[in-house]
């Protein structure tokens, strides 16, 4: 077997595993987000409260951006979390026209909680790990985001957590 064959299959058998994980986490999600006492929301609607929660201020163009999504879309989408009361929207200080969108107070709680639970499964099994897993979780966790945030397009870095407006 030639090296780039090796390469291969070895990031062959990480997509699978993390493939695996993932699956493992949505059933984990989805149980966490069954027990909460606020409205739950959809995965694209729970993308949208992630963004706001990074990039408060935002407009619609520039989550449209962000999300990948097409206007209408974020705007439907915004338009349902607005009447759940889990954002607020404002008129912009730089422009008339346009509106800025915010978790409100009840997004910020729905978010926190939703953390929460999901963080107290997490530690559930981690603690089950030895120490060494631990420690190569976190080293492959660490380079799988930070690929990721490289590779993804539209993405804002992590660390860029600057409100945008357009």
């Amino acid at each position: 077997m030639d090296s780039e064959t090796s390469v291969r299959g070895g990031q062959n058998a990480a997509a699978r595993a993390a493939r695996e994980v993932i699956e493992v986490l949505e059933v984990l999600w989805s149980r966490g987000r069954d027990l909460t006492p606020t409205a739950p929301v959809s995965s694209s609607q729970l993308r949208v409260l992630y963004a706001l929660d990074g990039a408060q201020g935002i407009n619609l163009r520039t989550l449209g951006e962000f999300l990948g999504s097409a206007p209408s879309s974020v705007s439907r989408m915004c338009d349902r979390l607005h009447a759940l009361g889990f954002i607020e929207r404002s008129l912009s200080p730089a422009s008339r026209r346009e509106l800025e969108l915010r978790l409100s107070s009840r997004g910020e709680n729905y978010l926190t909680e939703l953390r929460s639970r999901r963080e107290s499964a997490l530690l559930e099994a981690i603690s089950a790990m030895r120490p060494a897993d631990r420690a190569a979780l976190v080293r492959g966790l660490d380079g799988f985001h930070r690929a990721v945030e490289h590779t993804a397009p539209g993405r804002t870095p992590a660390g860029d957590r600057s409100a945008e407006s357009a």
